[in-house]
């Protein structure tokens, strides 16, 4: 079965809908997955993907770019999918990884274990923008989490994992504000990097990052993490800084129905 013939490189309408899923089941395809990212242009924590297949016979209402949406409402629209979707998984790349093989290619590798984690293997991928090392056919959308639905979908669940993450670092890392900022570079961010320098969850190949280091004359083999009143500043490795989280969704969850 060949990849289906979308619109989809060149066209941006500004509705989400099932235009490109409908296309894809007139083509034969049945399990039609979208992927999509978030955290490219964090400065902390790792990026995250979620790859979404949606019940095309169980149509969720609200779907559309994560961006465009509340806090309340991601979060109510992410146990929908999590319910309702014939499958879903979500899959990061840590910052330390971030900074070896770059932020695009990490991003890409984020999807590809999301896709790997399905417990229903797709046979079409609808990927925002990128095309991934995988031998399924896929589709690149420019926009497509403003376009396709399954895309939104999993934009959404991206979002929402990663905020949870966000959260739950802030009370390791308080003087960043994650839970404010979710690590993006924010005029507060910044000048928080100025002040106490990097955490080993911060990506090193970013410039705000690369600068604040060096403000702070930290070795490459160690980072500076924030510590309490009264303790000595210490080193420590990210593996060590990482928080516990073995049974953590954003590392190997996924779902079928």
């Amino acid at each position: 079965m060949g990849v289906p013939v979308l619109s989809s490189e060149v066209e941006t309408r500004p509705s989400c809908g099932t235009r490109y899923e409908r296309q894809a089941w007139r083509a034969g395809h049945r399990r039609v997955a979208g992927v999509d990212e978030v955290g490219r242009g964090a400065l902390f924590g790792p990026v995250l993907a979620a790859a979404v297949i949606l019940n095309p016979d169980d149509r969720i209402r609200g779907l559309q770019d994560s961006k465009r949406l509340s806090s309340q409402q991601r979060e109510t629209l992410a146990a929908e999918i999590r319910r309702r979707a014939l499958a879903w998984a979500v899959g990061s790349v840590d910052a330390a990884e971030i900074d070896r093989i770059n932020i695009y290619q990490a991003s890409r590798l984020a999807m590809r274990k999301a896709v790997l984690e399905l417990d229903l293997s797709p046979d079409l991928l609808l990927v925002d923008a990128l095309r991934l090392d995988l031998p399924i056919p896929q589709v690149s959308i420019i926009h497509g989490d403003a376009l396709s639905v399954s895309i939104a979908a999993a934009s959404i669940l991206a979002k929402v994992e990663r905020d949870a993450l966000m959260r739950e670092w802030d009370g390791r890392f308080p003087q960043y504000e994650l839970a404010r900022n979710k690590g993006y570079p924010t005029p507060a961010h910044r000048a928080k990097l100025r002040e106490h320098g990097p955490t080993p969850l911060h990506r090193r190949s970013y410039a705000p990052v690369a600068a604040a280091a060096a403000l702070h004359s930290l070795p490459s083999g160690g980072l500076l993490l924030p510590f309490p009143e009264g303790e000595e500043q210490r080193q420590e490795s990210p593996a060590d800084a990482l928080p516990r989280r073995s049974t953590s969704p954003i590392f190997s969850d996924s779902n079928s129905r």
